[in-house]
């Protein structure tokens, strides 16, 4: 994977530094260029249909969104410069090559609009896991419009490495997707182990041995195993990925349903809510 350019969207909220961080932590790691979009809705967005108000009010409305807009871009930025001073990354609008360089970008409008437009002229899209779990229009704007890899972070992370890699293999396009664009990260891993479960396919052994044969064609080694899902969905996932001591987890997001159903059982909400480790998906 050379990437050049990542894209990520940043909201308000809890963990704003932590977010903002863990996203040039990526970047950085990969030594490469990071866009980070701060969106605010205009008046016309905020404002019902049908409602009339006088040119005076709204000339006000704009005013105040306008006061409120630079205030929100300050404080992203002043967490964004005290972030890039900490790790040693250079602030520049347009990449620099061989450096680590980032930069704050405003938009107005829709922050998913923005997002589902914005995030195909990047490598890769990084996306923060959404509070709580729950899936957010721009969180599956990230996922399902970009076309890209998307590298999802939990809200909190301190380090940033891809030594111990798990591969959530359900044997879907998506899966298979992601694992090829891991193949760079994979690698350079230290140690790579496939995790699936017999509910995906009744040939699941013959499909992980078809995989384990792909990656040894690029020089990786690998381990296996069949894990039990539980009933609470995502859970097996994130326990397996948390009990081996892995860096990151390499998995597909289904079809059309995006983020919301992943490898190891239905809804990804709890990977989402609970895991501390990032995620690499493709859709």
């Amino acid at each position: 994977m050379v990437a050049k350019k990542m894209f990520f969207p940043v909201g308000g909220g809890k963990e704003l530094e932590e977010r903002i961080y863990g996203a040039l932590l990526v970047s950085k790691y990969f030594n490469t260029h990071l866009e980070i979009l701060v969106s605010q809705a205009s008046i016309n967005h905020l404002i019902p249909k049908g409602v009339g108000l006088s040119s005076i009010v709204l000339e006000r409305l704009e005013d105040i969104s306008a006061e409120n807009m630079e205030e929100e871009i300050n404080k992203h930025k002043v967490i964004f410069n005290q972030c890039c001073k900490e790790l040693d990354i250079q602030i520049n609008e347009l990449p620099l090559e061989g450096k680590s360089t980032a930069h704050v970008s405003v938009g107005i409008g829709v922050r998913s609009t923005l997002v589902a437009q914005q995030s195909k002229f990047c490598d890769m899209v990084i996306a923060a896991a959404p509070p709580k779990g729950v899936s957010t229009a721009t969180f599956e704007a990230s996922v399902r419009e970009s076309g890209k890899p998307v590298m999802v972070i939990p809200r909190k992370m301190k380090e940033f490495k891809t030594e111990a890699i798990m591969i959530a293999w359900n044997n879907s396009p998506e899966a298979s997707r992601a694992v090829s664009e891991a193949i760079p990260l994979l690698k350079k891993a230290k140690r790579v182990h496939i995790v699936s479960s017999s509910a995906f396919t009744t040939k699941t052994l013959s499909r992980i041995k078809d995989l384990q044969s792909y990656l040894e064609l690029h020089d990786i080694d690998t381990t296996f195993e069949l894990v039990k899902t539980t009933l609470i969905p995502g859970e097996a996932l994130v326990k397996n990925a948390q009990k081996g001591n892995f860096d990151l987890i390499v998995a597909g997001g289904y079809g059309h349903k995006g983020i919301k159903e992943m490898m190891l059982g239905g809804s990804a909400k709890y990977l989402l809510e609970h895991t501390t480790i990032p995620t690499l998906i493709s859709h």
